[in-house]
């Protein structure tokens, strides 16, 4: 550039120059972001114009259409980007474009150094988006006309290098023009179709038409889905937005459109699929919402604006209160996301209470597919326990084929009834013959059947349901009393004889088990275990098998049914012979395998095995 004696040279700060060193020799994974930057820059202007004009009119160029015009030349690898907006004055360029906010430029530096690999998607949110262009530029000069009628024009030229230079320019217009020289590498941003395709992924709504060459049709969409009232939305239109921004063909289960103006301004399309699993051609490679401020794309996956528990909604945010280029420490410590993250939380809860309270068969799969999500949600947050509980969804003993949420079990309960009952196993057919159960199944006590390895993680969260205490049945306490209803009382075994299985039992089992005694409460089965201590936690157990932690099988009780006929047949063989011990040692390992804490199940055949033939030579 050809310096006059009004063009002065200046020198970028320390900190400037270890900032364009990085974003000009570092190797990013999408150099695209830069045009994300000049144009969400370029609408930022157009906007404060916007406002401005609210109250004055007197301001350079009244009439003039506010737009974005993009102009690119391959063969010159040349790219110009003019808007018509607020301007500048010189002293404006030497503050926008001669430093950076010194605090942004820090965070961003230490960012560098902690972590290597794309820093694309973080760029605008430290206050250096503009200085992206270095990435594609071997130079760049960019000519202001303030709106103010009085000033001049003004124009800036740097390479990236230490200084850039500042003189007067020819420019009768308002706004900004900035003009690009790529480097040999960066050409492809000199073509139409890849500018238009990365406007289209970042900055399609945009809220003023953005023109590229002689084409008098705006690329960008500048109307977005989400800010459109929803009495002007179909549902058609709402399916194909979903399809556009994820590439599944099967509709959505639910939408959530939103609009409000407090205790946050901000507008959401929020959507929840059919599936889980993300298909092979998901355009959505990750969990995390669109995070948008003016219809600019500032963050592709936010994971700040739903808890954990609800990472699979997908969809669009979009809030005037974040500024642009603005670092995410500084939205967390100004209240701004935790307030989204509330009003977004509350109206997606709300949408899914709505939908299981009037489609019930929606729901269901629904819960099928994301139950597993709120489960989780309830063992890592268990403050908001009161929150997610009236999602959840069980089967019980009584209604083993339909799915009840906690209020069903609750209007269901027997007259005095205390606490709500569930019972943890390994899957729903097995566990309805848990002898755990014999005592509920025969006094018609309905209870939670959970057969999900998750289930165990959530019950370490979710202690209770309104004024209902959850009891695992198998440290219930009953009432032994009341006898099962329309079943016969069996004869026991004589006391003595059954003092002297239980003591055969101790002698095989050992150390294996802290005791052996009658129970009071088992009809159908011959043995069930007990904790030893009533304190102990048997959620905790099954926790800690799963994550695969170092595990043994907990000492427990064992008792027995002293009306059983395997017992009294148990009774008839030869004491401490090798039949009688090996049916011991598998009255053992099968209530093992009923609690789900066998750690080898397969060991058994051999001694189920040895039984068959037993019982064969007496048939014979």
């Amino acid at each position: 550039m050809s310096e006059t004696t009004d063009t002065q040279q200046y020198s970028f700060k320390a900190e400037t120059k270890q900032l364009l060193n990085i974003l000009i020799h570092s190797l990013y994974k999408d150099r695209e972001v830069f045009l994300r930057e000049l144009l969400s820059n370029a609408s930022d202007a157009l906007n404060r114009l916007r406002f401005e004009m609210v109250t004055n009119r007197d301001v350079l160029d009244p009439n003039a259409e506010l737009t974005i015009h993009i102009t690119a030349d391959k063969e010159a690898r040349t790219l110009v980007i003019q808007d018509t907006g607020l301007g500048m004055t010189r002293d404006e360029v030497i503050e926008n474009l001669g430093t950076i906010a010194q605090s942004g430029a820090r965070k961003f530096l230490e960012l560098t150094k902690e972590q290597k690999g794309d820093f694309s998607q973080v760029i605008g949110q430290f206050g250096v988006g503009f200085y992206s262009v270095f990435m594609v530029a071997e130079w760049v000069r960019v000519t202001s006309r303030s709106f103010r009628k009085d000033a001049e024009a003004v124009t800036w030229y740097a390479t990236g290098e230490d200084n850039y230079q500042i003189g007067p320019a020819d420019k009768s217009e308002r706004g900004t023009r900035i003009e690009i020289k790529l480097k040999e590498g960066a050409a492809e941003f000199a073509e139409e179709f890849r500018l238009k395709n990365i406007i289209h992924k970042h900055s399609d709504y945009i809220g003023f038409p953005i023109f590229i060459g002689e084409d008098k049709t705006a690329v960008n969409k500048q109307t977005s889905l989400w800010r459109t009232s929803k009495q002007e939305v179909t549902e058609e239109q709402y399916k194909e937005f979903y399809r556009q921004t994820t590439l599944d063909f099967e509709d959505p289960l639910l939408h959530v459109h939103m609009s409000t103006d407090a205790p946050v301004q901000l507008y959401a399309l929020l959507y929840i699929s059919s599936k889980a699993e993300r298909s092979m051609f998901s355009l959505r490679k990750d969990d995390g919402l669109k995070l948008y401020t003016r219809n600019i794309l500032i963050d592709e996956y936010n994971k700040d604006l739903l808890p954990e528990y609800l990472r699979f909604v997908q969809g669009v945010v979009d809030s005037e209160d974040l500024p642009l280029n603005v670092s995410r420490e500084t939205v967390q410590s100004s209240g701004l996301m935790p307030k989204l993250k509330k009003v977004l939380t509350n109206q997606v809860m709300r949408e899914l209470e709505n939908l299981a309270k009037n489609n019930a068969e929606k729901y269901e799969t629904f819960w099928k597919e994301f139950g597993v999500y709120l489960k989780q949600g309830i063992a890592a947050t268990p403050a908001e326990a009161d929150t997610i509980n009236p999602l959840l969804r069980f089967k019980t003993n009584l209604n083993p084929e339909t799915w009840s949420s906690l209020a069903d079990y609750v209007s269901r309960m027997k007259e005095g009834q205390k606490e709500i009952y569930y019972i943890v196993g390994e899957d729903p057919k097995s566990v309805l013959r848990s002898p755990h159960l014999d005592y509920f199944h025969s006094q018609g006590t309905e209870v939670l059947l959970l057969t999900d390895p998750m289930d165990s993680f959530m019950l370490m969260g979710l202690h209770k349901y309104k004024d209902f205490d959850l009891k695992n049945v198998a440290q219930a306490e009953v009432d032994t009393k009341e006898k099962p209803k329309d079943q016969p009382e069996a004869e026991k075994i004589p006391d003595a004889d059954f003092n002297s299985l239980v003591e055969t039992f101790k002698k095989v089992l050992g150390e294996r088990v802290t005791d052996v005694r009658a129970s009071n409460r088992l009809y159908q089965s011959v043995a069930r275990l007990a904790d030893a201590d009533a304190n102990a936690n048997p959620e905790l157990q099954r926790v800690y098998k799963y994550l695969g932690k170092e595990y043994e099988i907990p000492k427990k009780v064992l008792e027995l049914n002293a009306s059983h006929t395997i017992l009294k047949d148990l009774l008839k063989l030869e004491s401490n012979s090798e039949l009688q011990n090996i049916i011991i040692e598998q009255i053992y390992d099968s209530a093992l395998l009923v609690e789900g804490i066998h750690p080898d199940p397969s060991s058994m055949a051999p001694r189920v095995q040895q039984i068959i033939e037993a019982a064969l030579k007496q048939k014979q």
